[in-house]
């Protein structure tokens, strides 16, 4: 009997012991946090943003990529486990007003306090900040062109034709280009009508409408156009290709172009994710992410030299004239754009 007590005292002893190794390993094990973003400068944001992040959390950083639809429409399906998804505001607005969004605690995001006006609540206050802010501006070949070119309407002019490239509709910057064509045509405000009477006239000599960037940046280095809307984060592939390219800023102003955060609905890591929202807004953060390349500073506390913030949207007496559109409106709107667009130019 005494041997039989104390097998079972020593058995006893080795399930507590094993049951506490087995607590503390599951104690121990990293937190995951699936983030869903756009997947350019991998190396360098793993470097920036992630892996310090996940050294002072406790967390393993899933991250999911693809373009803003694609990825919009996953959560839309329900068919990922996503916690922080980054947006342009023009497709984080149609998650908004489709309910696929937490709203956020600012108490947990301090560094909102540190950020351009424009970029601290571009969508409302319960919804995500703008990490980055960058514009469209015009992208010109100084060998090409002679004349001085200041406004958004010079695209319109004889020079350009069969030499100019334009956002497609469907992508981020395509509602920038009807607001400068409205504009062209006399309207004050957006006006479709308005806006497609100046589209029709300027359509026949329009190489191409582009979707992505990198299309346009080779449209310029194989000499195909000489003028187009860029947005300034791409002008650096541009300047590359032709030397004396000049990216400049119309008398009108140039469009901003946001890219928000927000937490997804049913997030069991919503404090997580907040934190670190917060940690991509700091300064040490915004700074390097700048010294990189990869995205111009929303924090208004990041200082650089001229040298440094090249190709960039940088300083407040940029950032905060760029001009904005009515997204809401843009949104209601966008559908019979696209079909009247379909019908009327293509």
């Amino acid at each position: 009997m005494k041997k039989i007590a104390s097998i079972l005292v020593i058995v006893l002893a080795l399930s507590t012991m094993l049951m506490a190794c087995s607590n503390d390993s599951a104690a121990d094990k990293p937190t995951e946090l699936v983030i869903s973003t756009w997947g350019f400068s991998e190396d360098v944001m793993k470097k920036n943003v992630y892996e310090p992040f996940e050294k002072e959390h406790n967390v393993k950083i899933v991250v999911e990529t693809g373009n803003n639809t694609d990825r919009l429409n996953k959560i839309r399906q329900g068919s990922s486990k996503v916690d922080l998804i980054y947006l342009s505001d023009y497709y984080a607005l149609q998650g908004i007003e489709e309910g696929l969004f937490e709203k956020i605690d600012r108490k947990n995001i301090p560094n909102i306090d540190q950020l351009y006006n424009i970029a601290q609540a571009p969508l409302g206050e319960g919804w995500g900040p703008a990490h980055t802010v960058a514009q469209l501006g015009l992208v010109i070949n100084m060998d090409e062109v002679k004349m001085k070119v200041e406004s958004w309407s010079d695209m319109w002019k004889p020079e350009f034709q069969n030499k100019i490239a334009l956002p497609n509709i469907t992508i981020t910057s395509g509602p920038m280009l009807m607001d400068m064509a409205s504009k062209h045509a006399g309207s004050t405000d957006m006006n479709a009508d308005a806006a497609f009477k100046a589209l029709k006239e300027i359509n026949p000599g329009v190489v191409k409408y582009y979707s992505k960037s990198a299309d346009l940046s080779n449209m310029f280095a194989q000499g195909e156009v000489i003028i187009a809307p860029m947005q300034d984060t791409f002008f650096g592939s541009a300047k590359e290709a032709v030397p004396n390219a000049a990216f400049i800023t119309p008398k009108e102003g140039a469009y901003a172009l946001l890219n928000t955060v927000n937490v997804v609905k049913g997030s069991k890591n919503k404090e997580l994710a907040e934190k670190f929202i917060n940690w991509h807004l700091s300064e040490e953060v915004q700074k390097a992410n700048a010294l990189d390349k990869v995205d111009a500073p929303s924090n208004k506390h990041v200082e650089l030299t001229e040298a440094q913030a090249f190709g960039m949207t940088y300083g407040a007496d940029v950032v905060e004239n760029l001009k904005t559109l009515d997204l809401k409106m843009v949104n209601e709107q966008m559908a019979s754009w696209i079909d009247r667009w379909n019908r009327e130019l293509e």
